[in-house]
C-alpha cells in the first residue's frame, strides 16, 4: 500500500498528530468514546488520540433505535437455552451496569431517557404461554442478580388484531442516540482527547516499542492501542467468534395522535421498535435473511425492509394513515455468545468488541473495562 508521505504535513502537525501517543482507539463509536473518557479520568495527562474511519461513527453507535434494554423474556430464555444460565447472566448484569454507567456519566437530561419500560409481543398463544410459564424464574433471578422487584409482568399493551399477548420489562427505557453521541463527543474533546475523521486504519504493526498504526493519512504511534470497531473487528484483527450483522431501519414522518409509547420487542428481539417526535421507528427481521445481512457493507435489503413494511402496516399501525419519511442501516458486531470480547491480541493491542446489538447498554461499561486492562498491561 503507498503511504503518504510526511512531505505533506507541516512541523506543527507531524509534532502534534503524528508524534508517539500513550494511546490511539480506533473507532469513536460507543465503545470507543468511553474507552478515551475513561483513560483521561484515569490520567488526565495522558496523551490519548481517536481515529475515525467515518465523518460520524460508521457502525451502529448514531444508527441505533435508541433503546436502553437488557432483555426481553424471550430472548432471555432463548440465550438460557443455546448459552447456559452463567455466561447468560453475567451478560445481564454487564447490560444492567453498563446503563447505569451511562446515566450517571453523561446524566439522564442528556439523554432524553424516558424510563417507559419494554414490552414484548406475542403472535403465537404457545410462545406467549412458554414465557409465562417462566417468568417466575426470571424474575427471581433477576432480583438475586440485580436487586430489582418482579421485572416481567403480563401486558395488555398490544395490537389486538395481530398479536396475541404481551409482557412488560419495566426497567427498560429509551433515549435519544444523538444526544448521547453529542454528549459523549463533547465531554471526550472538554478532556483534551484528539479526534480525526476519515481517517481508515488499514492495518497494525506492533513491537516491543509500541504500536504503529498505518492508515490512508499516514502512520500514527503510539504505546498502547484498543480496537473498539466491533462489526469491522475482522478487518484489523483476527477474532474467531466475532463478525459484522447488518441491521435494517425504518422510520416514519409525525403520526397525528400516536398513541404507541415506549420501546417494544418482538420475535426474540429480532424486531423492535418506539415512538419517537411522535413517529414510529422500526428495525430489524435480520432473521429473515441472516446470509445477506452478515456484511459490514452499508446496503439497504429491499427483502427486509418489505418485511418491516408489512409489519408496521398490519401490527404496528393497522388501519392507520402513515408516510415512511427514512430508511437506513447499521453494522453490529455478534457472535456465537452475545457477552463482549475485551481481550488482548498481543502486549500492546487490545480488542474491545462483539456488543451483541446491545452497545448502548454495555459500551459504557465494556469502555470502563477496556481502559482499565490497557492500563495495567
Amino acid at each position: 500500500m503507498k503511504m503518504l508521505s510526511s512531505v505533506n504535513y507541516s512541523y506543527w502537525e507531524l509534532k502534534h498528530y503524528f508524534d508517539k501517543f500513550d494511546y490511539i482507539v480506533v473507532g469513536s463509536g460507543i465503545v470507543g468514546l468511553n474507552v478515551a473518557f475513561q483513560l483521561k479520568k484515569f490520567n488526565h495527562k495522558s496523551k490519548v488520540l481517536i481515529l475515525e474511519k467515518g465523518m460520524l461513527p460508521s457502525g451502529a453507535s448514531t444508527k441505533n433505535a435508541g433503546f436502553a434494554c437488557f432483555g426481553s423474556s424471550s430472548e432471555l430464555l432463548d440465550d438460557i437455552s443455546s448459552s447456559g444460565e452463567t455466561l447468560v447472566w453475567e451478560t445481564v448484569k454487564m447490560r444492567w451496569e453498563g446503563l447505569k454507567l451511562l446515566k450517571k456519566n453523561l446524566g439522564e437530561k442528556n439523554l432524553a431517557y424516558q424510563p417507559l419500560g419494554g414490552t414484548e409481543w406475542f403472535s403465537s398463544k404457545l410462545e406467549l404461554e412458554a414465557c409465562l410459564t417462566e417468568l417466575d424464574f426470571l424474575n427471581n433471578s433477576l432480583k438475586e442478580l440485580l436487586g430489582i422487584n418482579s421485572t416481567f409482568k403480563k401486558n395488555t399493551n398490544f395490537v389486538k388484531a395481530k398479536m396475541v399477548g404481551a409482557i412488560k420489562n419495566k426497567y427498560e427505557g429509551q433515549l435519544d442516540t444523538s444526544l448521547m453521541m453529542h454528549k459523549l463527543l463533547s465531554i471526550v474533546r472538554s478532556q483534551g482527547v484528539e479526534i480525526l475523521n476519515n481517517v481508515e486504519v488499514n492495518q497494525l504493526r506492533s513491537s516491543n516499542s509500541g504500536v504503529q498504526l498505518e492508515t490512508n493519512v499516514g502512520v500514527f504511534k503510539s504505546k498502547k492501542c484498543v480496537v473498539a470497531i466491533n462489526g469491522f473487528s475482522s478487518r484489523l484483527l483476527k477474532i474467531k467468534d466475532v463478525k459484522p450483522a447488518r441491521a435494517q431501519v425504518l422510520v416514519t414522518k409525525p403520526i397525528k395522535n400516536l398513541k404507541l409509547k415506549g420501546a417494544f420487542h418482538f420475535d426474540k428481539g429480532y424486531y423492535y421498535f418506539r415512538n419517537i417526535d411522535n413517529r414510529v421507528l422500526l428495525g430489524g427481521a435480520r432473521n429473515m435473511d441472516f446470509k445477506t445481512e452478515t456484511t459490514d457493507k452499508f446496503e439497504l435489503n429491499p427483502s427486509i425492509q418489505k418485511h418491516l413494511d408489512d409489519f408496521l402496516r398490519t401490527a404496528i399501525l393497522p388501519g392507520m394513515p402513515y408516510e415512511i419519511d427514512h430508511r437506513w442501516c447499521g453494522i453490529m458486531g455478534v457472535g456465537s455468545e452475545k457477552k463482549p470480547i475485551i481481550e488482548f491480541v498481543d502486549d500492546h493491542i487490545l480488542a474491545a468488541v462483539r456488543m451483541g446489538g446491545m452497545g448502548v447498554a454495555i459500551g459504557s461499561l465494556v469502555g470502563l473495562e477496556a481502559a482499565k486492562r490497557i492500563i495495567r498491561s
